[in-house]
């Protein structure tokens, strides 16, 4: 019986790992966590993530094929394959701060898995790491490894989050990268074997160790980049009078470029996309590639730009002044259909009009207050270091309240921004939201869900990403 591994419990680990044991019955799969508070909430009925799909998967096999334990070494031990899924959150201090990979977490687990193993180990890299991890980790095993062979395999995930557990079920490709050796190949073959119970044979791709890493980075470049470039054209829509929803129809039916990842939006967030191409760029400056680094830098300062366009449309919109002014914001998660608040645009947007002295309510149905306040009082790429090690700022975020309902959160309220694509925002009673609030009422769209000229015959004066701008935002042109 082929026992599995995987250390890490978090979005990429939990969910695979539980879709490999109900696809693999004949498996024995171990999730395992140094966070006690994490390894509770998977054994529990309220698992630690929010993902549609993923509750059913784990009670068919927990308790069957699939545990969760913190005795991590003991089960290191004794698996044949083992996935690492740790965080490798960006540095924030020290050589390469703000760009590179921080592998602290990574080179523990190595060190551990060459310390308590007794047999031969195929280890498996699952979290996003930068090219060229795999020959590092090598490196501490074979170093450590008292006779015992190991062989790294990069096998990165492509999850959406939201619709991971569907991704997981039916995935585009699963990508494996191992040694170009006998042994190699022979463990690529062994973890090729785990997918293929349910994954057709054409869609497992094998390739060398950095075409599956920078594969990974360079998927995720593409898909932001995408964004960007929708996002950097519904600022020219507004200057001109075009709708980009129009814009990104027309241009998403050419067969070669396709409609998807072409929504304008206040812009993307996530643990991957910022994190990936800012690794990116690290690794072409370092290889003598600072044209291709700045290429890539581009993609994000276009993001930084669309949030901190979307607070200054806010802003001036409302007489240049929010000071004390209630401004309600619906959604804090960065997509729907998760709970998952990395790197969220709504930080920024609800930092910036903090900054101009606003009152905020927020409402976000999967987002607790806990997970909010801390959001907002964390230094940019904090949030993927353990918990504990995060700063806590009493005072930096009293100008906020959560509420647990839309209706509460726009209650007298000048403003609202819509900030994630939650599908009840769709449907809720606008008309109800208008009478309780502040006159002039203001709707700022952040991703294109409601409907404006609805709004407008409502009353409100309506601002939505990329469509031709109201006639009072006209007259309030937004500050530089």
């Amino acid at each position: 019986m082929v026992k599995i591994c995987c250390i890490g419990a978090g979005y990429v680990g939990g969910p695979t790992m539980a879709v490999i044991a109900l696809k693999c019955p004949a498996i024995e799969v171990c999730v395992v966590d140094i966070s006690v508070a994490r390894i509770t909430a998977w054994n529990s009925d309220q698992l630690p993530i929010y993902e549609p799909g993923l509750d059913d998967v784990v009670k068919q096999c927990r308790g069957r094929n699939l545990f969760f334990s913190n005795d991590i070494e003991k089960h290191v031990a004794e698996a044949d394959i083992t996935f690492v899924s740790v965080n490798t959150p960006t540095k924030t201090r020290g050589l390469g701060a703000g760009k590179v990979a921080d592998l602290t977490y990574w080179e523990s687990a190595a060190r551990m898995i060459a310390d308590v193993s007794k047999s031969d180990k195929i280890v498996v890299e699952k979290s996003t790491v930068p090219v060229k991890t795999a020959e590092a980790i090598e490196k501490i095993l074979t170093h450590n490894s008292k006779g015992i062979n190991f062989q790294i395999l990069s096998n990165p995930e492509f999850l959406a989050e939201g619709t991971a557990i569907q991704d997981l079920f039916n995935p585009d490709r699963v990508l494996i990268g191992g040694r170009e050796t006998p042994e190699g190949r022979k463990a690529v073959q062994a973890l090729k074997d785990v997918y293929a119970h349910w994954v057709p044979e054409d869609r497992i791709l094998t390739t060398n160790l950095w075409s599956a890493e920078l594969s990974k980075l360079a998927a995720n470049a593409f898909l932001a980049q995408r964004i960007s470039s929708v996002n950097a054209i519904s600022a020219l829509c507004e200057a001109t009078g075009a709708n980009v929803a129009e814009v990104a129809y027309a241009v998403g039916k050419d067969s070669r470029i396709g409609p998807r990842f072409l929504s304008a939006s206040v812009g993307f967030g996530g643990s991957c996309f910022q994190k990936d191409i800012l690794n990116l760029v690290y690794i072409c400056e370092c290889n003598g590639l600072p044209e291709v680094a700045n290429y890539w830098k581009q993609v994000i300062k276009i993001n930084d730009y669309q949030k901190s366009r979307f607070v200054n449309r806010v802003v001036s919109s409302m007489f240049n002044t929010v000071s004390g002014k209630k401004i309600a914001v619906l959604g804090f998660a960065f997509k729907k259909d998760t709970g998952d608040t990395r790197e969220t645009a709504a930080i920024d947007v609800c930092k910036g009009l903090l900054g101009d002295k606003a009152k905020i309510s927020i409402y976000d149905p999967q987002v607790t207050e806990d997970q909010i306040q801390r959001d907002l009082a964390m230094n940019k790429f904090d949030w993927d270091h353990p918990i504990h090690l995060q700063p806590m700022s009493p005072t930096a975020v009293k100008e906020v309240s959560v509420t647990w309902d839309a209706y509460e959160a726009t209650k007298g309220a000048h403003g609202v921004c819509i900030l994630t694509e939650w599908d009840e925002f769709k449907t809720l009673d606008y008309k109800k939201i208008y009478d309780n609030m502040q006159k002039p009422a203001f709707l700022f769209d952040g991703r294109n869900v409601i409907d404006p000229e609805k709004l407008r015959e409502i009353g409100f004066i309506v601002y939505s990403i990329g469509k031709p701008l109201d006639p009072w935002l006209k007259d309030m042109p937004a500050m530089a």
